[in-house]
């Protein structure tokens, strides 16, 4: 007799979505609910919540973490401070001092916070413009839609640094403000773009037009059928987009387009001033650099697995 071949590894892997999609069938679970328990499984997506997690908690307590200001000069580190010497950690200041002589480490902590800052308001104001634009389009169609989309198209042609560059060198004092702005004009087609191909796929929905044909008025049907069904992929990729404006709104910090106040902390800035000082202290540029790496790793990890968690087609 012969022995039963092994299925291979794509044949289990099908096998087994199909048994996960069967389970979720039995136990009535929905999308939402899936989803969430796809996540729990994922070290991936795990990954990804625990450095996000991290960053949230450090940058919200980071007044009661940082053992000092972020303008606070120190006599001790400030005599040991030379042409060529910039004093590293010591009792007192675990990360050493940067090089105004003030404490390195609270620096680090208080510029997440406003890393977070910039990020979270520059991904909340590219949504909220985003959608307008993308229901609007999606949802009338017609010369509407042509005008938005080729502005959108227009938007998408240009780099997006390059783009977020533009608008923010337009300001006479690049502040905050600016960077956030700029970094929002950015993402505002990505958004609009998403959310109107997922209207327009929702347009001939079979409760859309069930809706429709009862004499549900068009604003209506817009904003409790199909708007509702549609923004599944837009929140997933508001994670993603986070990492992006993270990682831009540093970049314009490094190129002298962003709050140039120096009493506020922020790792793009702080990236920027160590460059003359690499030689001497290499520290002052790693430290900052590696925070925004694994700051938007967390979220594109959580991104990308909350993406094949919503859509199990896409899966790998």
């Amino acid at each position: 007799m012969t022995a039963p071949t092994t299925p291979s590894t794509s044949g289990q892997r099908r096998f087994r979505r199909k048994s996960e999609r069967i389970d979720d069938l039995a136990a009535g679970r929905s999308l939402s609910a899936e989803a969430l328990r796809r996540l729990r499984r994922d070290p991936v997506a795990l990954t990804g919540a625990a450095i996000i997690g991290v960053f949230v908690l450090v940058s919200l307590a980071a007044p009661l973490l940082a053992p000092h200001g972020a303008t606070e000069t120190f006599p001790e580190l400030q005599e040991n401070l030379r042409p060529g010497q910039i004093p590293g950690p010591q009792p007192g200041f675990p990360l050493g001092s940067d090089q105004l002589g003030r404490d390195f480490l609270s620096r680090m902590l208080l510029a997440a916070r406003q890393t977070l800052l910039v990020g979270v308001m520059a991904t909340l104001i590219g949504l909220s413009i985003g959608m307008v634009i993308g229901v609007l389009a999606g949802a009338f169609g017609g010369w509407v839609d042509t005008v938005l989309m080729r502005v959108t198209d227009v938007m998408l042609a240009i780099p997006s640094l390059l783009l977020a560059i533009s608008v923010a060198a337009l300001a006479a004092n690049p502040s905050q403000t600016t960077v956030i702005i700029a970094v929002a004009v950015v993402s505002v087609p990505i958004f609009a773009r998403l959310l109107r191909g997922s209207m327009l796929a929702q347009r001939e929905a079979d409760h859309v037009v069930a809706a429709t044909a009862l004499g549900v008025k068009r604003p209506a049907v817009v904003l409790r059928h199909m708007l509702p069904n549609a923004i599944g992929p837009v929140i997933v990729q508001a994670t993603l987009t986070l990492a992006t404006a993270i990682l831009d709104a540093a970049a314009l910090s490094f190129l002298g387009l962003g709050d140039a106040d120096p009493g506020r902390a922020e790792w793009g800035l702080m990236l920027a001033q160590a460059q003359s000082y690499l030689e001497v202290r290499p520290a002052l540029a790693f430290f900052p650099a590696i925070a925004i790496i694994v700051v938007a790793l967390g979220f594109t990890l959580l991104g990308e697995s909350l993406r094949e968690a919503i859509d199990p087609k896409g899966r790998r």
